[in-house]
């Protein structure tokens, strides 16, 4: 059970302190209940003996009632303390800690998984390791506690009906455990339906604007409502085949009541059994029976989530990339030996051998699909090579800690990500407790300082999910502010100039000079003549170099850089007519 809810030393303690609070409840209940069992025997022997009802034991009986009730009330409040607040506080550190291991984890990762399948795991997931944690597991092992206890103390009283009144028990148990087979395919099924369905709601609203530009509503729609229809179908199926279970094992244990009350009567009839007795086990049976089919209720349930708790384990347990913490890089000079790379079996880089030179400029130029992208993120060891390795300041970057690796390196891409903030901790994220000055200062440098101070509350302003308040070039200028923030001495630059307008361009331009100035820069453009000025130029082809140099040698050269140089100097004149 630990492993399965991946309970780390505290969490197992705070999970065994609530299986003994619900046990502890149980018998404060039980007491109660012998309580009440002891006022209706008094009664039942003043009228049965015909003697005048004994006012002072049944006035004592009332208090040892009341006195059950106020240690319920006790047990109760602890119960509740030990399970559903520590289920929600052991659900925080969960939730947190798989957040933490997905930012550790690869991005190859990340290319065999769904967003919603991973948001499915720290919201629903968790969820679900939280209800076991409070409502199931706890109360079903205090339940089968309590009637394990009942049973043995009925059997000092008489064995012989205590026997009669848990005979059904085994058989029904053994129904319930028998079917977890079949319950968990189809609770496996279930779960793989859902997650369909919160791949169609989440591809649904990411493609909403294209759904209402192309008029795709009832096309769209109608792949979410059979997602949602499918999504029903399992479940009715699901709680069909779980219920027929469920039920037939509760009418199996209810012919308890019939055996408990048969093998009474027999043995009444024989002298063996006095009416009070049996009375009392029929009483009695009414509520072991219920916290029996409590059990029988919840096992299922237990089955069912077990599926989503397996899958949070597989995520908790999924090998992160590691390395080396505290090493100090001698200098920024890049090597790529050999290097290639595949998305699952589709080789993208093949074999690729160059230097990038500390202190320089070096594009990495090409048509689309050639491996410009992908080799930058295996400087950063977004991935990991498959043959081959790359070297910064002489060390293999596999041996380095991603984490510590990253310290050393800025990104400024094309698609910039923003979050829902406010524009200064959007760009503090460039340095985690940088000053509001440092803030100010990068701002200015890259040339956000003029419009930041044209929104309304300046650079405390809410931008926005990914910054959707903003303009392209605005956005762009943050991500280049937090990249001067961070003073990394290696910066990585993806087509950050691709998609803007020309005044926008010149000053991201302009930023980015500042940016790129006394590091190691490593650009990707398909603007040939944005980086024709470049130290130095690497041609990539197919996942392969062709050509490496200067733009003037290349130009010179008249090879695959060439051709492509003329192509979009010819596009340059190009314009929209009849």
């Amino acid at each position: 059970m630990y492993k399965l809810l991946g309970l780390d030393k505290e969490g197992q303690k705070a999970f065994n302190r609530a299986v003994i609070a619900c046990v502890l409840t149980n018998l404060s209940l039980l007491l109660s209940f012998v309580v009440i069992l002891q006022i209706i025997t008094l009664f039942l022997e003043s009228v049965a003996g015909g003697v005048a009802l004994d006012v002072g034991k049944l006035w004592r009986y009332f208090g040892l009632a009341l006195g059950a009730a106020l240690v319920y009330f006790i047990a109760y409040r602890n119960e509740y303390d030990k399970t559903y607040t520590a289920a929600y506080n052991e659900s925080e550190k969960i939730r947190v800690e798989v957040a933490e291991r997905l930012r550790k984890l690869p991005l190859s990762f990340f290319n065999n998984k769904d967003l919603s399948e991973l948001t499915t795991n720290i919201m629903a997931d968790c969820t679900t390791i939280e209800h076991v944690m409070s409502h199931v597991a706890p109360g079903l092992v205090a339940h089968i506690f309590t009637a394990a206890l009942t049973c043995l103390l009925l059997g000092f009283y008489d064995w012989r009906m205590a026997v009669a009144l848990f005979a059904a028990l085994p058989v029904a148990l053994a129904l319930i455990v028998l079917s977890k087979g079949i319950q968990r395919r189809f609770g496996e099924r279930l779960v793989a339906i859902k997650l369909e369905a919160a791949e169609q709601v989440q591809e649904y609203l990411e493609g909403i604007k294209v759904v209402k530009a192309f008029g795709l509503s009832g096309e769209r729609s109608s792949a979410l409502k059979l997602a949602f229809h499918n999504m029903m179908r399992a479940a009715i199926k699901f709680e069909i085949i779980c219920g027929t279970f469920i039920v037939t094992a509760s009418l199996v244990l209810q012919v308890g009541v019939g055996l408990v009350t048969f093998v009474g009567v027999t043995l009444l009839s024989a002298g063996a059994l006095s009416a009070l007795k049996l009375f009392f086990f029929v009483l009695i049976s009414t509520k072991i029976y219920s916290s029996l089919i409590v059990v029988l209720t919840l096992l299922p349930e237990l089955f069912f989530m077990l599926v989503s708790t397996r899958r949070m384990q597989a995520l908790r347990t999924e090998p992160i990339a590691e390395g080396e913490e505290n090493i100090e890089l001698a200098d920024y000079n890049i090597e790529l030996k050999g290097v290639s790379f595949a998305y699952h079996d589709d080789e993208v880089v093949k074999d690729v051998t160059f230097s990038i030179p500390q202190n320089g400029v070096t594009a990495l130029v090409g048509p689309s699909g050639s491996g410009k992208t992908t080799i930058s993120r295996l400087i950063a060891r977004f991935w990991d090579v498959n043959d081959g390795k790359i070297l910064i300041g002489g060390r293999d970057i596999r041996a380095v800690d991603p984490e510590t690796l990253l310290r050393y390196l800025s990104f400024v891409f094309q698609d910039v990500v923003l979050f829902n903030d406010t524009i200064m901790n959007n760009i503090r994220i460039g340095k985690q407790g940088a000053s509001d000055d440092e803030v100010y200062r990068a701002a200015k440098i890259a040339r956000c300082d003029e419009f930041i101070h044209a929104t309304p509350n300046g650079y405390e302003t809410i931008i926005g999910e990914n910054g959707s308040t903003l303009s392209g070039g605005e956005r762009q200028r943050i991500s280049i502010a937090r990249a001067i923030l961070k003073d990394a001495p290696v910066v990585l630059l993806d087509e950050a100039t691709a998609s803007l307008d020309p005044e926008n361009e010149a000053e991201i331009q302009a930023a980015l000079s500042a940016l790129v100035e006394g590091r190691t820069v490593v650009v990707i453009a398909h603007r040939l003549r944005t980086v024709v000025g470049a130290d130095k130029i690497v041609v990539m082809e197919k996942g392969c170099v062709m050509e490496e140099g200067s733009g003037e040698a290349l130009l010179a050269r008249d090879g695959l850089f060439a051709r492509l140089y003329r192509i979009q100097q010819k596009s340059l004149g190009w314009s929209l007519g009849r």
